[in-house]
């Protein structure tokens, strides 16, 4: 399967280092669903990079599918240089405690039936590290970080606390096994915007604090761009664009991107709607368009978008776009 290339992997130790990934469904005599596509991208150490794009693009397959929790068809997962998808069962429970996932929704990610305290000491006890005291110790520390009460939590179970609590709980029970890499799985979307403020400034002085890098999953591009360094674009299975947060957004190339940057709403009643306006709903995955998958509701698209897929190219300093007629022209590369 043709992929998106490579041109924007980096040189470098990077944290992890995904090429070519592919993770498809089978639904028996209905086809398959490749809701990944062959698609690369690189992590380098204390970075934040986004994953952006609509709902049902394969950004939360795709950070399962690092975490092997949905098993990659094909491609490489290389955590600070181990192939995630060749190793033992055994040796990638082990491998799992440096890469650690708050999941979507925060109250259910939690066990209903055990007090909060328990749920994050759990991981301490499963791995056996040090003594009960100091396991209780971490975990009291952990969670006065991210503002919980130990001895409420060691009381209360999740019913008891709101979803911005139950995130930060979700968030502690990552921190305990000191891990390089967590993967955020849309982690403010459920939450109110004022708590959604607290969550997001919660992670980066955590990310401070523990030398962590993050993946940030999330189809909200305004808060994308407050947390991360590096932004990749997602549509139906492949990356669209890859650029720093800044420079994505002051001067986005694909019309992917445009269009998500329009649709990022005003808190002004009197400004109107406008922008790049696109019609129709994404192809289905089971049967996703040739050449350039957005072709079909691109407003610049032609024959050659319909015939041949775009590859990754760089447009600029570590920016680069897979598009036959980019918003923006090369510049300069120094």
């Amino acid at each position: 399967m043709a992929g998106t290339g490579n041109a924007h992997l980096r040189q470098g130790d990077a944290v992890l280092r995904v090429e070519d990934l592919v993770v498809e469904f089978p639904l028996g005599r209905r086809g398959t669903v490749s809701a990944v596509s062959g698609i690369s991208f690189d992590v380098m150490p204390g970075e934040t990079l986004g994953i952006v794009g609509e709902s049902g693009c394969g950004k939360s397959t795709t950070g399962r599918a690092i975490l092997q929790i949905e098993t990659p068809t094909s491609g490489s997962v290389v955590f600070r240089g181990a192939d995630l998808t060749q190793l033992s069962f055994n040796e990638l429970r082990e491998a799992r405690t440096k890469i650690q996932m708050i999941f979507q929704d925060p109250i259910s990610s939690l066990n209903p039936r055990r007090k909060v305290r328990d749920s994050v000491k759990e991981p301490l006890d499963i791995w056996d590290r040090g003594t009960d005291a100091e396991r209780s110790q971490l975990v009291d520390r952990v969670l006065e970080n991210v503002g919980i009460d130990p001895e409420r939590a060691a009381e209360s179970r999740p019913h008891q606390f709101s979803g911005g609590q139950c995130q930060r709980i979700s968030i502690a029970r990552s921190l305990v096994l000191d891990p390089t890499l967590i993967i955020c799985d849309e982690p403010v979307s459920a939450l109110d915007v004022s708590v959604q403020a607290q969550v997001l400034n919660l992670l980066e002085d955590l990310k401070a604090e523990y030398g962590l890098t993050l993946m940030f999953i999330a189809h909200d591009l305004a808060v994308v761009k407050n947390i991360s360094d590096r932004v990749a674009v997602m549509y139906l299975g492949k990356l669209c664009e890859v650029a720093t947060a800044d420079d994505l957004y002051g001067r986005p190339a694909h019309p992917y991107t445009q269009v998500l940057l329009d649709s990022i709403p005003v808190p002004d009643p009197e400004v109107a709607v406008a922008g790049t306006k696109i019609a129709g709903e994404p192809p289905s995955p089971v049967n996703p368009p040739s050449g350039c998958r957005f072709h079909p509701r691109c407003p610049l698209a032609d024959e050659v978008c319909i015939a041949t897929e775009p590859m990754m190219r760089a447009i600029g300093d570590d920016h680069f776009v897979a598009c036959h007629h980019p918003l923006e022209t090369a510049v300069a590369i120094s």
